[in-house]
């Protein structure tokens, strides 16, 4: 379990500040994330990594000379929003276009490909690298479809040196998608990892058991089996690898880099134990071993497990593979002298401008940012049940995740009309403070949803029923536009039938009041209803079956949010 911490929400924030603290030689923070404290020649390519937090040295620790320029932290096993990898990136890159590389995580391929967009938009050239080593979760006829886990270290680590030797956005990109081709992961697990506050870890193996093929996210493994001997785990791992080499690779005459990776609770001397066995493997199938790695690389949080990589190479990777390396938590090679960056570097926060809205739209956005109020409070009241609805089959983070989400948005929104913005205004800002503080897919969701709502609401009336029933659909096109479909298991179950069912009444005639409290009882209903469905979207369809029984955590906390503004619409004005 995790012991030390403060308030859990704001966990991931008060440590990178403390690692800032202790690493200011190397890095610096910036909104989002971190970035090299030292300068690099202009001109040179951007390497920008990122992803959720509980994974050290991965991701902040591997920013340095030979490797990433900046990394985007999200929340605790959340992606990081597209607001901070912007940022990130904006402060990461020196006039050579910026490469994005993480692992394969809906969330992450959300907030990336969103930030990707802006950084086009503001004029930086940009390419993208998205991790998939993890041959548990997806099989080889779809590897597009896989997860990134320890690998991701083969695919930064080259395509970091590839960058600080010069080589253009084009090559760079070129090289570390030829690395990821050529890697490939596979883990277990002896138990699960708690998060900050939790009381329970995200699942448990029984005693004297392994689960095999689990994620780095908590995600629960595919098989389980009885905990084998150092020797036999590294048959098993070794084995498995092996029948997955990449197109044009065979084991014999080839060079390999092994990485036996700790993932938070298994201590060095047992991955040693493990490692001697898989480099006789290795080398009895007639591979070379080159420049193994063993140790915690890229861990999740506290979890007991191993998982192996292997990087098949050829001579340009083996190459970048040896290049020098000077980052917080891995190095490589020899010292390289560095040039500190100046002081002033970093520019204060500075609260965006609104346009004041009309005297009407005004006093509408003071109910808004009452309505914020509401869902924040209900969101903190219900975070760990959230949480626990979310850890059946997938990471447990959707109750924190909504808690800061909310909470960002509650202080925007009513900062927005304190500033006399309109209503449409409120909503937006709102909107963008949910998805920068809250990271991950259900970030970007309500986000992309309060903004359309904020859109069609506008600045100069006083919305009447017809308008909110408008917004409401536009909301429901900007969320349906992220790919999921009603039967998913996802917020999408309780949102579609909230939309129809408000339409519905609004276009009989009802009061707005009226038909929210008869749509805000269908969206209930429906996410009721969802504890039957077998999930095909995000991280828990890959244990679709653990979740059969329980309601996904989405759509309970879309008919939760749905309530607590009825509450505020049936306030007298």
């Amino acid at each position: 379990m995790t012991r030390l911490f403060n308030d859990p929400a704001d966990f991931a924030d008060e440590m990178v500040d403390g690692f800032v603290a202790a690493n200011q030689a190397r890095v610096r923070k910036v909104h989002g994330g971190v970035a090299r404290s030292t300068a690099s020649p202009d001109g040179t390519v951007a390497l920008v990594i990122g992803g959720g937090s509980g994974h050290y040295p991965a991701f902040g620790g591997l920013v340095g000379h030979g490797l990433a320029a900046g990394a985007a932290m999200g929340n605790l096993f959340a992606s990081p929003s597209a607001q901070q990898v912007t940022a990130v990136a904006k402060a990461s890159e020196h006039g050579g276009g910026v490469l994005l590389s993480y692992g394969n995580y809906a969330g992450d391929v959300l907030n990336f490909d969103a930030a990707e967009r802006a950084l086009r938009d503001a004029g930086i050239e940009v390419r993208t690298v998205r991790v998939t080593d993890d041959v548990a979760s997806a099989p080889s006829t779809r590897t597009h479809e896989r997860r990134g886990i320890a690998g991701d270290l083969c695919v930064f680590k080259v395509a970091g040196a590839a960058a600080e030797q010069g080589m253009t956005l084009d090559e760079v990109t070129r090289v570390a998608t030829k690395a990821n081709e050529r890697t490939r992961s596979f883990g277990v697990a002896f138990s699960g990892c708690s998060l900050p506050g939790a009381e329970e870890p995200l699942f448990t193996v029984p005693e004297g058991r392994m689960a095999i093929g689990m994620g780095i996210h908590g995600e629960r493994g595919i098989d389980e089996t009885d905990v084998p001997t150092a020797a036999e785990l590294a048959t098993l791992l070794v084995d498995k690898l092996l029948t997955e080499l990449p197109d044009g690779v065979t084991a014999d005459g080839a060079h390999v880099v092994p990485i036996l990776n700790g993932l938070g609770s298994v201590k060095y001397e047992e991955l040693f134990v493990v490692y001697a066995t898989v480099q006789r493997l290795l080398t009895d199938a007639g591979a070379v071993v080159v420049e193994p790695e063993v140790g915690e690389l890229v861990t999740s949080f506290d979890m007991a497990g191993v998982s192996l990589t292997l990087f098949w190479l050829d001579a340009e990777l083996e190459q970048l593979w040896a290049a020098p390396t000077d980052t917080p938590a891995y190095r490589k090679g020899g010292a390289v002298p560095q040039e500190r960056l100046p002081e002033d570097v970093l520019t204060a926060h500075v609260a965006a401008p609104v346009t004041p809205g009309t005297p009407d739209s005004q006093a509408s956005a003071r109910v808004v940012a009452d309505a914020v109020t509401a869902i924040r409070t209900t969101i903190d009241e219900h975070a760990d049940e959230l949480g626990r609805i979310d850890a059946v089959a997938g990471d447990g983070d959707h109750g924190i995740g909504m808690q800061r989400g909310s909470t960002a948005a509650d202080a925007a929104a009513r900062d927005a009309a304190t500033r006399g913005a309109g209503a449409g205004s409120v909503l937006a800002i709102a909107g963008d403070a949910w998805s920068d503080k809250a990271g991950g897919t259900s970030g970007a969701i309500w986000g992309a949803a309060l903004e359309a709502l904020g859109r069609v609401l506008g600045d100069t009336d006083r919305p009447d029923a017809a308008t909110v029933q408008t917004a409401v659909h536009a909301a429901t096109d900007a969320v349906l536009a992220f790919g999921a479909v009603v039967g998913d298991k996802t917020m999408v179950d309780a949102l579609v039938p909230f939309d129809a069912v408000l339409s519905e009444r609004i276009d009989a005639g009802d009061d707005l009041v009226t038909a929210w409290t008869a749509a805000s009882a269908a969206a209930q209903q429906a996410a009721d209803a969802t504890a039957a469905l077998l999930p095909r979207m995000g991280r828990a369809r890959t244990h679709g079956e653990d979740a059969v029984g329980t309601p996904d955590a989405g759509a309970v906390s879309f008919a939760l949010i749905t309530a607590a503004v009825l509450r505020t619409l049936s306030v007298p004005a």
